[in-house]
């Protein structure tokens, strides 16, 4: 967490909030979240500019600044955007224009800023698969096709397919009634299509209701999102199947917690 549909959250409120503000001064507290260039480097190159635009890939945040160099925000699991930011628990502040911070919180230390002259040169960014809304579904039946992966982890490989993690991809395989461990060889085409839309359909339906907080992920505005709601099967162990009232199991998969259930999903 974050994944893409609260990535996605964030870059629009920022969006709405930030952008075309200039960045007066960098109040550095944990200069470990700087990954790149050194502390010092990494304020002078950011002091003084105006945010021009802001972009998301995968679940990367890139803030494009007015002297050519690029503020990439990767929040990992625990990282947050607040605006306006009180910094009482930040781990670096920006204030902009108009007197107001933005607030980079990160309880875990996890999360990165980088400031690059090229965010496309980014050898994470290089290695992201496609994203979702970026295939078609013929498209992703080849890209599933022949693939001896568990279908669970290989979704949740960046390389293959960017930007959905461990919850969305759970929520998608429990709507499509597929069981999380199958080979993705082992799909028909018609469970392939039924996944692909499930997949594109939960996505949409997230960032309608401003992502999942889970974990430590809020709103720019500080506030949850919404989409807890709708969950079927994340983070519900031991709880009534809405479908079939089994109660709802979790396996280890790929290293990750995977939740499903145990008859819906074959």
């Amino acid at each position: 967490m974050p994944e893409l549909p609260e990535v996605e959250t964030i870059k629009r409120e920022l969006q709405k909030t930030v952008l075309g503000k200039r960045i007066t001064r960098v109040c550095i507290h944990r200069p470990v979240v700087i990954r790149e260039p050194p502390a010092d480097q990494f304020k002078k190159g950011v002091e003084g500019r105006l945010i021009k635009n802001i972009l998301r890939k995968a679940k990367v945040l890139i803030l494009e600044l007015s002297n050519g160099k690029s503020l990439v925000i990767h929040l990992k699991m625990t990282g947050q955007l607040v605006y306006p930011g009180d910094g009482k628990s930040s781990r670096v502040s920006f204030l902009l224009s108009g007197g107001k911070y933005l607030d980079f919180n990160d309880q875990r230390l996890f999360a990165e800023l980088r400031l690059l002259d090229d965010w496309k040169e980014l050898k994470f960014i290089q290695n992201l698969g496609p994203e979702p809304f970026a295939i078609s579904e013929e498209e992703f039946i080849k890209m599933v096709s022949g693939k001896k992966a568990r279908i669970k982890p290989l979704l949740l490989d960046q390389s293959f397919i960017s930007g959905i993690g461990n919850l969305y991809a759970a929520e998608a395989l429990f709507r499509a009634g597929i069981y999380p461990g199958r080979q993705a060889f082992s799909l028909s085409d018609k469970e392939k299509r039924l996944l692909y839309k499930t997949i594109i359909g939960i996505l949409k339906d997230a960032i309608k209701h401003k992502g999942s907080s889970v974990d430590q992920y809020v709103r720019v505005t500080g506030k949850p999102g919404n989409y807890v709601k709708f969950h079927r099967v994340y983070d519900r162990l031991g709880k009534p199947c809405f479908i079939c009232k089994t109660p709802i199991k979790r396996i280890a998969l790929g290293g990750r917690g995977t939740y499903f259930c145990p008859k819906c999903q074959r």
